[in-house]
């Protein structure tokens, strides 16, 4: 029988979290708990503990669980830092206090964009190199690195943060690629376009309205893609000159975007870089989707 793991997914909205089988990545026994029900009863952790103690009880195999956490973690990754979306928690000794509570199993906590990062290795559609940068698209830009197979952590334990990069406008990357910045992007391009285009007047653009007018070839959702694509490309360049990984994944729920943006981000690459980097540079989409931060959480059980 094949090894299986808990993967936990600790996001602002829900708790997610499934067992994993190690070789296949099948996911079973799901649960998605209500984020904020635990963080009202002023118990989040102990809520934690309960969640995890069903699912042992119901999975006696289970040995290692996984857990993956949106915020920055202490370098020895067993201390919750900076969760922005469940703030109660910062400076709890999360896998100190779970040890205790189980000691026959082991825990490992990492960062959710990290752990996503990893999860495409193990658990991704297609054979990675050990070395890659993972790039997440969504209401915000998060990033990894993975360095032989292992999560880069930088000095304090919290590398890799590229929303916050510095971008065009004087404003950090994410600030103006982010979900919300993209559709403020959108309106006001549309607000000056004078041609014909399928995308709304009246500010009601959506992200999937936005993609659909790009499959469909509208002038002006190709041009705002290409705004995107650029401050991507300025960011990637940055990435790949510090770290000399030219193995890019692009994930995140704006991936959608992935073939209406890469235009523009293969043209900023090829005005900055190298033929050193071009030549084996390779840029492609995360294949994980929704099940990402679970299946990450997992494959850090490995």
């Amino acid at each position: 029988m094949a090894t299986e793991y808990l993967g936990i997914d600790v996001g602002g909205t829900n708790v997610k979290m499934g067992i994993v089988n190690a070789e296949s990545g099948n996911i079973t026994n799901f649960y998605s708990h209500d984020t904020g029900s635990w963080r009202a009863t002023g118990h989040f952790v102990d809520n934690l503990g309960d969640a995890i103690a069903v699912q042992l009880k119901e999975n006696p195999e289970v040995k290692k669980i996984g857990i993956g956490v949106p915020g920055l973690i202490s370098r020895d990754r067993s201390t919750l830092m900076e969760i922005t979306a469940i703030p109660e928690t910062d400076g709890t000794p999360i896998i100190p206090l779970l040890k205790k509570r189980f000691p026959e199993h082991d825990f490992f906590l990492e960062n959710d964009a990290n752990a996503a990062a990893l999860g495409e290795y193990y658990f991704g559609e297609e054979k990675l190199p050990e070395d890659y940068i993972f790039v997440t698209l969504g209401t915000g830009v998060g990033g990894a690195a993975i360095i032989d197979k292992l999560v880069f952590k930088g000095g304090g334990g919290n590398a890799m943060e590229p929303g916050h990069m510095p971008s065009a406008n004087g404003k950090v990357l994410e600030r103006n690629i982010g979900k919300n910045e993209l559709l403020d992007l959108a309106n006001k391009m549309r607000g000056e376009f004078k041609g014909e285009t399928r995308l709304p007047s009246d500010g009601s653009i959506s992200t999937t309205g936005l993609v659909a007018a790009a499959s469909d070839g509208d002038v002006l959702a190709l041009q705002i893609f290409d705004v995107v694509g650029t401050l991507l490309g300025d960011g990637l360049v940055s990435m790949i000159r510090i770290l000399d990984i030219t193995t890019i994944l692009i994930g995140g729920g704006l991936s959608a975007s992935f073939e209406y943006i890469m235009p523009a981000v293969n043209r900023q690459l090829k005005y900055w870089l190298t033929p050193y980097y071009m030549k084996t540079l390779d840029i492609k989409r995360a294949t994980l989707a929704n099940d990402a931060g679970l299946l990450g959480a997992a494959s850090l059980c490995f």
